[in-house]
């Protein structure tokens, strides 16, 4: 079973229905027991940083995500999700993430227009089953105007361009991160969904 975890984070029925699009049943929870007894979690996003990780803080939802990711269950973030992942965050402020990735999420250059909205291509920089099925300069939605600056390069399978590479794919162990929305990216999302729950039946 794969969780999808209601922190008040938005967008969850959209990832769900993306999931079940793909093939794969989910179920969207905050009851500790359902999210306990998950093969698979998924930590989706949108909004601003500093309220995703105080709802996670308020909720108990983080320490709880924090001991099944130290236990080995996969975890997959989607766009806000995946930046949470990481030590700490720029947003308004300086706030404190999960510290699952060493590393920061940062703004875009004040040149760009942001948020970066629309589609954008994939550079594959090392291959990984979460990438099954996707080639170099496939098409992604993009919707974010902060992007994750990991400290440790290898932990990025792919980037993307805007006004510089950033990591639109990362991974670490159990744990993969991606910043565009695959509910949104047509088939090519629903792959990446499909994969993921691949590894979950790992």
């Amino acid at each position: 079973m794969i969780a999808i975890i209601d922190y008040g984070g938005g967008n969850l029925r959209s990832v769900q229905n993306g999931f079940a699009a793909a093939g794969l049943p989910t179920v969207v929870s905050d009851e500790p027991h359902e999210l306990e007894a998950a093969d698979g979690l998924v930590l989706p996003g949108v909004g601003a940083f500093g309220q995703a990780m105080k709802n996670l803080r308020e909720s108990g939802l983080g320490q709880l995500l924090l001991r099944r990711v130290a236990a080995g269950v996969p975890l997959l973030g989607i766009c806000l999700g995946l930046q949470l992942l990481f030590d700490r965050s720029e947003e308004k402020g300086e706030h404190a993430g999960l510290g699952l990735i060493a590393g920061a999420v940062v703004p875009f250059p004040g040149v760009l227009k942001v948020p970066q909205i629309g589609w954008n291509q994939l550079s594959i920089l090392r291959e990984h089953p979460l990438l099954e099925g996707i080639s170099q300069g496939d098409y992604f939605y993009f919707v974010h105007s902060f992007y994750a600056c990991p400290t440790d390069p290898e932990v990025v399978l792919a980037s993307a361009d805007y006004g510089g590479a950033f990591p639109a794919v990362v991974q670490k162990d159990n744990l993969f991160g991606i910043q565009f929305h695959p509910e949104k990216s047509s088939r090519l999302g629903l792959q990446i969904l499909k994969n993921f729950g691949r590894l979950v039946e790992c």
